[in-house]
This record gives structure tokens, C-alpha cells and sequence, in this order.
């Protein structure tokens, strides 16, 4: 099965939703800009904010076509109403699919930081939100992923357990 037909397209049109959506809020924002406080302050929170999930979204799926592209074995939700777009089966794949999965995140991330900083402006409202709340989102990351993905390079075992993941080696009983 190619890496296009392993893509959970309902999760990629919600997620595209959500860009869209991002930007036509941002674009709204800024014709505000300037304008009455109370308006444009709202809005430009709500901008900010479906920003940076866009962000976060593409370095999840950032992790996705890491694991993806490196053939690992995957769970997929059953559903829409998920902050994760797949579990990685720690039981069926190997180090270096998970570093493949790793580095397809921080990738996306590094992507998306460079886009933002180069198209959004700290003098806008809308723009100054999103930009601290995606580097916030890269912090994040920096402290709860990384160290697990440098362990995991220098040769420990995979991460045995976490939200992400999943063992179909594990006991159901």
C-alpha cells in the first residue's frame, strides 16, 4: 500500500478545514487592525489561536508521514474528535521507524516556525498571538519529545508507554 493510501483522508480534510479557517480569521483580523479595540481584539485572539493549533496539527502530521514513509504500523482514531492523528505501535515497529516518526515532527515544526515568522508580523494582534503560542507549542515539544527521540538515537529501548503509543505485543488480559 502506497504512503497516499495509508493517509486518513477524513482527518486530512478536517485538518485543511482548520487551516482554511485559520487564514480566513486572520485575513478578517487584520482588517480590523487599527479599528475599535473591542472589535479587533477578539478576533485576533481567535486568529491567533487557530493558528498555532494549525501548527500544531502539521507537526502531527509531521509525525504521521515520518511513520508513513518509514512503513510503520499505525493506529488511526476512529474518530474526528482527536488531538492525536495515530498511535504508533511501539510493539510492531522498530528504532529506526521511530526516528523516522520523531524527526518527521520536529521537521513540520521547524517548517511551520520558519513559515510564521516569515509571513506573520509582531506588530498585528492576530499575528503576535499565533507566533507566541506556536513557539510556545515548540518548547513543548523541545521538553516532552525530544529527550525520549535523543535517548532512542544514543540506543535505549523505545518509549514503552504514552498517549501516542500503542503495543499490540501487550497482554489485553
Amino acid at each position: 500500500m502506497s504512503l497516499l493510501e495509508r493517509l486518513p483522508l477524513r482527518l486530512l480534510i478536517r485538518d485543511l478545514a482548520i487551516g482554511a479557517l485559520a487564514v480566513a480569521v486572520l485575513q478578517a483580523s487584520h482588517a480590523l487592525d487599527g479599528g475599535d479595540f473591542a472589535a479587533r481584539w477578539p478576533l485576533a485572539a481567535l486568529a491567533g489561536v487557530l493558528l498555532a493549533l494549525a501548527g500544531y496539527l502539521a507537526h502531527e502530521w509531521g509525525h504521521l508521514l515520518g511513520a508513513l514513509a518509514s512503513r510503520s504500523r499505525v493506529e488511526l482514531p476512529a474518530g474526528l474528535a482527536t488531538v492525536f492523528l495515530f498511535k504508533f505501535d511501539i510493539g510492531a515497529n522498530d528504532r529506526r521507524q521511530f526516528l523516522w516518526m520523531s524527526a518527521g515532527g520536529f521537521v513540520a515544526s521547524a517548517l511551520i516556525v520558519a513559515l510564521y515568522f516569515g509571513l506573520l508580523s509582531f506588530g498585528r494582534p492576530a499575528d503576535a498571538i499565533a507566533l507566541a503560542l506556536t513557539v510556545l507549542g515548540v518548547l513543548a515539544t523541545a521538553v516532552l519529545e525530544l529527550p525520549p527521540a535523543w535517548r532512542v538515537l544514543r540506543g535505549d529501548a523505545l518509549p514503552r508507554s504514552g498517549p501516542a503509543f500503542v503495543d499490540s505485543r501487550a497482554d489485553p488480559g
